[in-house]
């Protein structure tokens, strides 16, 4: 379990704060897309949980260890994937044999499957690799590590659409019950198939935090027309089909699948109104 109680920071004394007072629990075996608008600070958080950056005050810790003090028997249990980064001048191979032996439960059987999946030979230069190319052999290390909890900051950026669809895959193939995997992006339709539960992060503020599960129990995601638009239509936006709509579920109505898309919106609209009201 990772548990971030009251944490406060910011980038220097004069600078705005990022967070003042944030608490949030992420439970194992969960799927949590971070959601939130440029600036929110879920890159930041990431870091955080990582220990790679400190809070000013409170505290996180990761299975009741303080990740500030980056213990080995925590490191070894986590990984970041970031949205930059780069990848020194050896073979992908070699990449493996020096960085496996920190991660005591690593499975080659998940990295060779994942970097069949992605059309890449283990013996590939990294430096002759496109970013895109780069940021799948680096996730394909990254599950194979097999930690309890593993963090990825806008993983489809710089994916083609094929691209996009193997690393799903993988994901769900990959995924296990000890394992928390925490997806913060911007990309909502490259990840709203994979996701269990939902945050939506505004500063120091979660807007939303909720399974996706308790998500589809109450609202239902539809095209409608617009002599159909009635007093349980929360949010909609016109599109060449008809008006996509958020709505109250009603006792009759069919479970529909999550929009991603459409609920952030709709969040981030209720809250804007809410602010300049």
């Amino acid at each position: 379990m990772i548990h971030i109680q009251e944490v406060t920071f910011s980038y220097g004394d004069k600078k705005p704060k990022i967070f003042d007072g944030f608490s949030l629990q992420l439970e194992q075996n969960r799927v949590y897309g971070l959601l939130g608008e440029n600036g929110t600070g879920k890159s930041t958080l990431l870091y955080l949980m990582m220990g790679l950056l400190r809070p000013s005050e409170g505290h996180i810790t990761v299975d009741g260890t303080d990740v500030s003090k980056r213990q080995h028997a925590s490191l070894r249990q986590m990984y970041i994937v970031p949205e930059e980064f780069d990848l020194p001048a050896m073979r992908f191979s070699e990449y493996v044999d020096t960085y496996r032996p920190f991660y005591e439960d690593f499975s080659d059987e998940i990295l060779r499957r994942c970097m069949e999946e992605f059309h890449l030979p283990l013996d590939v230069q990294l430096k002759s690799l496109s970013m895109g190319d780069k940021k799948k052999a680096l996730m394909s290390f990254a599950l194979a590590t097999n930690v309890r909890y593993l963090l990825m900051d806008e993983p489809t950026n710089g994916l083609d659409v094929p691209s996009k669809k193997q690393f799903r895959k993988v994901i769900a193939t990959t995924m296990t019950e000890e394992r928390t995997l925490l997806i913060a992006t911007h990309q909502l339709h490259d990840v709203d198939s994979l996701l269990d539960h939902v945050l939506i992060l505004q500063r120091s503020h979660l807007l939303l935090n909720a399974s996706v599960t308790e998500i589809c129990e109450k609202y239902t995601f539809d095209v409608r027309p617009n002599d159909d638009m009635d007093e349980n239509v929360l949010y909609s936006e016109r599109t060449p089909q008809g008006n996509a709509t958020m709505a109250l579920r009603q006792a009759e109505d069919e479970e529909t699948p999550l929009n991603l898309e459409l609920l952030f919106n709709a969040i981030i609209s209720h809250q804007t109104k809410k602010n300049h009201e």
